[in-house]
Order: structure tokens, then sequence, then C-alpha cells
């Protein structure tokens, strides 16, 4: 059960550094790029919480979801590249449409950020304005 429906909190902060710093490791010292997704739904969207459960459970162990607020999340796609991440992101999104029909479709904002080995180590304060840039989203 996730975090969010125990107590309505999020992740720790400290989790987020940390999984940078794993897709760091990854591209630094094993030359795999990574890619960082800011997913981002309209304030109040009631579905938007749904759509990160249903990418949460679709995702391969190597991937993770980090929760910064009910509108906001980060996923990181680990050993894939920003066009890869791409697909990912699309088919999932498309899978959620499909088996969860609504009356509104949902509502999502996409930002992406390659960690590639030719980065030095990456930063929140490096990744979230790129990937939560609106005009930069698809």
């Amino acid at each position: 059960m996730s975090q969010m429906a125990i107590g309505g909190s999020y992740d720790d902060p400290r989790r987020l550094r940390e999984l940078l710093g794993r897709a760091s490791v990854l591209a630094n010292e094993h030359a795999l790029s990574s890619v960082v997704v800011g997913a981002a739904g309209d304030e109040g969207d009631l579905l938007f919480p749904e759509v990160i459960d249903y990418f949460e459970s679709a995702l391969r162990v190597d991937d993770a979801i980090f929760r910064m607020t009910r509108e906001r999340a980060i996923l990181v796609l680990a050993d894939v590249n920003r066009e890869q991440a791409e697909e990912i992101v699309e088919r999932m999104v498309n899978e959620f449409r499909e088996r969860f029909t609504s009356a509104v479709d949902p509502s999502i904002s996409l930002g992406y950020f390659e960690v590639t080995p030719e980065l030095d180590d990456v930063s929140v304060k490096q990744v979230l304005p790129i990937v939560f840039d609106r005009s930069a989203s698809r």
C-alpha cells in the first residue's frame, strides 16, 4: 500500500536524491542511460493519482516512481534512452485509457530529462525545472 493511501503523505525527498544518484551511477559507472520523467496533472484532478498508481503497477522492478504531490510525480526509467522512455510512457497512458475508460480523459503533462554518461552527478535542482516546465512538456 502506498504512503498516500496510508496517511495522505508523499515520498520522502531524500528518496528522490537516491533515485537520481542511482541513475547517475548507472550512467557513469555502467554507461547506461536512464530517463527522469515528470508527470503532472491538473490541480484537483481526481484521475491523476489513479494514473500514477497504474504506472507504478506497470513499471519494471528497476524503475521507480516518486510521488511529490497529488498532482505531480517523477518516474525514473532505468537503462533506457529518451525515445524509449517516451514509448514506454505513451504505452502506459494508452493502456490506462483502454482498461479504465471514463467520461474524462486523463490530462497529463510530461517532461523528460535523460541522464547520460556525459553528465556529472545529477541534482534535484537540475532536473525538476526541466521535467516540470510546461512549455517543454507534451
